[in-house]
């Protein structure tokens, strides 16, 4: 292999005192060593920056800024980077060991502008979610299906988010700097990115899909109450922005205004649904059959 390049590993940090530990650790222990870990607190008010700051090792380097959400964070430190390579990872999430080396590996054989794997979902303890009916390894699965059926990654999106997570991202640092800095979504500023690294890198963005190479973490502290409606609510902003993106200029005003009718006409069906079912006192069936409802509703919304 070439000479060892150097990656540029960018850490956002937020109030994640129990986590950074083995997220920072993840990282200084690759087998991959030329390497710097760029930390930046985006106005931790726990003790993440002093669990940081305690760390010895000469690749590492913190920063601290107030609060600023996480894509400000995570352009903050992608500027900072020096390295050829740059990956991201999130403070609750934990790279597999050899990693780094793996994708490194990827990179050079195939000429990819950016990887991604496969992930290990795990609780706060660090337990792998292993049930295949566990909410959030269905609909992981249901999108590496529908990629292996399309053979498409730009349509396998469109369908899910199969990248997943921001943390997922391995790029060279020429990728990072034609496609530019995280957009200001908040929750779905990955999705975002993922499409422009597509669309500026065509057949350059490779999915790793027999590897599991990094621990994703799927706990209560992801603010899922909200992201529930903003988060749907960015979903449909993406999709149709990015699906526009992919058809001639022709096509774009038609397919635009189908996808702006569908929107409105489901809207309007909710709407009316909801005006019938206020109609008449619900049985005692239905009325089971809607807290049941509300409760599968009210978990996939923990799971995911």
């Amino acid at each position: 292999m070439e000479h060892k390049k150097r990656i540029s590993v960018v850490i956002p940090a937020y109030n994640h005192e129990k986590f950074i530990g083995a997220a920072v650790d993840s990282v200084l222990s690759q087998t991959w060593e030329n390497l710097e870990l760029i930390v930046v607190d985006d106005g931790s008010t726990d003790k993440t920056g002093e669990l940081v700051q305690a760390y010895t090792d000469p690749r590492l380097s913190y920063y601290y800024q107030e609060n600023q959400d996480a894509f400000n964070t995570i352009n903050r430190g992608m500027s900072l980077a020096q390295g050829e390579y740059i990956a991201i990872l999130n403070s609750d999430d934990i790279y597999a060991k050899d990693r780094l080396e793996k994708l490194v590996a990827h990179q050079q054989a195939s000429n990819a502008a950016c990887l991604f794997t496969d992930v290990i979902p795990i609780c706060d303890a660090g337990t792998v979610f292993t049930d295949p009916e566990f909410g959030w390894n269905s609909w992981h699965h249901k999108n590496r299906n529908w990629y292996f059926a399309c053979e498409d990654l730009y349509t396998a999106f469109l369908k899910g988010n199969l990248m997943v997570t921001t943390s997922n991202l391995f790029m060279i640092a020429e990728a990072v700097h034609r496609v530019g800095k995280f957009c200001s979504l908040r929750y779905l500023h990955d999705y975002d990115y993922i499409f422009r690294m597509m669309l500026a890198f065509p057949d350059q963005v490779h999915y790793v899909a027999d590897e599991q190479l990094l621990y994703y973490r799927i706990h209560d502290g992801n603010t899922l109450g909200e992201a529930a409606i903003i988060g749907r609510q960015q979903d449909i902003q993406v999709i149709q922005k990015y699906m526009l993106a992919a058809l001639p200029g022709e096509s774009r005003m038609i397919a635009s205004a189908g996808t702006k009718r569908l929107l409105e006409l489901r809207d309007e069906l909710e709407q009316v649904q909801g005006e019938l079912a206020g109609q008449a006192e619900p049985s005692v069936r239905e009325q089971g059959r809607l807290l049941f409802s509300a409760i599968k509703y009210k978990l996939r919304k923990k799971l995911r």
